[in-house]
Parts: C-alpha cells; sequence; structure tokens
C-alpha cells in the first residue's frame, strides 16, 4: 500500500475515533447534566423531610449524583442479574456508610425508613 493511501487511512481512522469519543462525552455531559437535575430536586426534598442543613443537602446531592451513575452503569452492564443484585447490594452499603458520615443517627434512619417506603410504591 502506497504511502499516502495510509496516511489517508489513518487519518479517516483518526477521525472516525475522535467523533466516537466526541459524541461518548457529550452523552455523558448530557446524563451527568439530567442526573444533577433530579438529585438536586431529591436533595430538596430530603433537606425539608429530614430536616437537614445547607452543608448537609449538598453532601446529599453530591451522593445520590455519585451513587447513582455508580448504580446505572452495574444495571446497564451485561453482568447476570444476580452478579448485579450483588454489586448493588455491595453499593448500597457504601452509600450508607458514606451517608452516615454526615447525617445523624435519626436523620439516617428516617432517611432509610421513608427510601424504603418510597420503594415499595413504585
Amino acid at each position: 500500500m502506497k504511502l499516502q493511501h495510509r496516511i489517508a487511512l489513518i487519518s479517516v481512522a483518526a477521525a472516525a475515533v475522535a467523533g466516537f469519543v466526541y459524541s461518548q462525552i457529550y452523552i455523558h455531559e448530557k446524563n451527568r447534566k439530567e442526573i444533577k437535575e433530579v438529585a438536586g430536586e431529591l436533595a430538596a426534598t430530603w433537606k425539608s423531610q429530614l430536616r437537614l442543613n445547607e452543608e448537609q443537602t449538598q453532601m446529599l446531592e453530591d451522593s445520590i449524583i455519585e451513587y447513582t451513575i455508580k448504580k446505572n452503569e452495574i444495571i446497564n452492564s451485561s453482568l447476570g442479574i444476580n452478579q448485579q443484585i450483588n454489586k448493588l447490594k455491595t453499593i448500597q452499603n457504601s452509600e450508607y456508610k458514606s451517608l452516615k458520615k454526615f447525617l445523624t443517627e435519626d436523620q439516617f434512619e428516617n432517611y432509610v425508613h421513608l427510601n424504603k417506603q418510597l420503594t415499595r410504591k413504585s
């Protein structure tokens, strides 16, 4: 193959890869923006339900974003259902440890209780 053909082929491949990477970044940013909006609304709801201060509310919003992304990655993975369930349980335990760092014991207990009620209604 001539050098010019190789350069052209490499250029086309590089452009395709660059386009793919850009589209993935765009999609990820769009999804992150949507998650951030929903997390803000959820944190505001929890703020009134649990009587959180501003710092706790911001930490809860950050936590919601972090753990939603982690959970979505598992749910959208090609893992089997049992593996997904086990990984989601592990993430939930990690999430609870994180929440216990900035919520009072009463706030945490109310969070768990209310969260269970909400998920049962869904």
